[in-house]
């Protein structure tokens, strides 16, 4: 009866029933089964309403949000441009970087791609790069900033986890610019043969550039500095970065209005929010399941027989991660993967700190991992091509992205060397 009741929810997630009530659902199941009180689940809810740091998911979101909303991204991409576009494929490294930025503020890469996609790709194609190069550019630099404090999937894995918030800002710094390098590098020498438009580097420019943007320029400086200088917690931080961004893009610059953009866009974030809390209470009980009947370790004694040493493992997670990624939104990922492979990573000797960056580089990559890879759609949606023609746009992208996660997973002090 347990396994039919089982069945029949996993089976109405493939005809579009929420995922909350998937997982609420199994863990009634599941505790009912063993006789355990269902109030265990309730409990597991209340202690993830207690969390100090649950604060900042919408807080950090509603201001991604509004500074994508804004007329923001035009005024860093000309900063950016400024600066970079005087190097030969200096376009294609601005876009991934304000691509970056952007990411790592809403912490949901179709919102980057919907926000900046008309801004960005124009601006690739007026310079002579092809349309195939522009689209497999953009829909890959959707998802870039993920490993970015102050990423949304970050805070989540960190409360999932119960990892330092902090650690795992730090930790994503050096690997977030990895993948930037790697596909900067791919970008310049793939495309050198292009005739792309002559940026004159001026230092008058530059500086009439940053003047525009002097209100947005700050703000990474304000978390960073703030949070890992002692001053404030991540928490703080949210909240600072809220007010800050309202007070900037409403009654500085007016991008915004009070009455009718503020209303609509927190309540668009405070949807993303609201899906990402309710998957989340609904899953900490399926997750006290499995830690209390031990699913975990006896999977350890079950890959043991297979798995020789913690390279492997990473190998076989890397596999397993990136299905994961191409089939599951990055959120869902977290709330559900995570408690399973951190005590089998531990057994290995993984870091915590180095699994997080792993698990999150994997899952960053599946957004443009075909067949189902949620950046595919959203570009397909976007600029009105076929998914197929994403498929091809995005696969030397997705070829240089695994070339970097092996680096990222096989050499952790890329990770930890602020904790060394």
């Amino acid at each position: 009866m347990q396994s039919l009741g089982i069945l029949t929810l996993l089976t109405s997630a493939l005809a579009g029933i929420p995922l909350f009530i998937i997982l609420g659902g199994i863990s009634i199941i599941l505790f009912y089964g063993v006789q355990i009180d269902l109030s265990a689940i309730a409990i597991e809810m209340y202690r993830l309403a207690g969390s100090p740091t649950l604060i900042s998911i919408p807080l950090f979101t509603v201001s991604g949000f509004m500074l994508a909303e804004s007329k923001a991204p035009s005024r860093i991409l000309n900063v950016v441009t400024c600066m970079f576009g005087w190097i030969p494929g200096g376009v294609a490294i601005v876009s991934l970087v304000v691509c970056a930025f952007f990411t790592a503020f809403t912490g949901a890469s179709g919102v980057t791609i919907i926000a900046l996609g008309g801004l960005i790709y124009p601006m690739l194609v007026n310079n002579n790069y092809s349309q195939k190069f522009s689209l497999g550019l953009i829909t890959s630099s959707g998802s870039l900033g993920l490993l970015f404090p102050p990423s949304l999937p970050l805070v989540l894995y960190g409360i999932i986890a119960k990892v330092d918030i902090e650690k795992l800002f730090l930790a994503g710094i050096i690997p977030g610019f990895v993948l930037i390098i790697f596909l900067s590098v791919y970008s310049v020498f793939s495309q050198k043969k292009v005739e792309t438009k002559k940026y004159i580097f001026s230092l008058k420019a530059l500086f009439q550039a940053i003047k525009v943007a002097k209100y947005e320029i700050p703000l990474p400086l304000i978390v960073f500095g703030g949070i890992f200088g002692g001053f404030i917690t991540v928490t703080e931080a949210s909240a600072i970065t809220a007010l800050y961004v309202f007070i900037t893009t409403i009654f500085i610059h007016k991008d915004l209005s009070l009455r009718t953009d503020l209303v609509r866009i927190t309540r668009e974030s405070m949807i993303l929010v609201g899906a990402i809390i309710l998957i989340l209470s609904c899953a900490l009980g399926l997750t006290n399941y499995l830690v209390d009947e031990e699913i975990p370790m006896q999977v350890v004694e079950l890959m043991s027989r297979y798995i020789d040493n913690k390279y492997e493992f990473l190998f076989y997670l890397n596999i397993f991660l990136l299905i994961v990624g191409s089939l599951m939104d990055i959120f869902s990922a977290i709330v559900i993967i995570v408690p399973i492979i951190l005590p089998i990573a531990t057994q290995f000797d993984i870091d915590p700190i180095h699994l997080a960056i792993i698990f999150l580089t994997n899952l960053e990559i599946g957004y443009i991992t075909p067949p189902v890879g949620m950046n595919l759609f959203i570009s397909s949606f976007r600029f009105q091509k076929s998914i197929f023609y994403l498929y091809r746009s995005s696969l030397p992208f997705l070829f240089i992205m695994l070339v970097a996660l092996g680096v990222i997973t096989y050499f952790p002090f890329l990770s930890l060397l602020w904790f060394e």
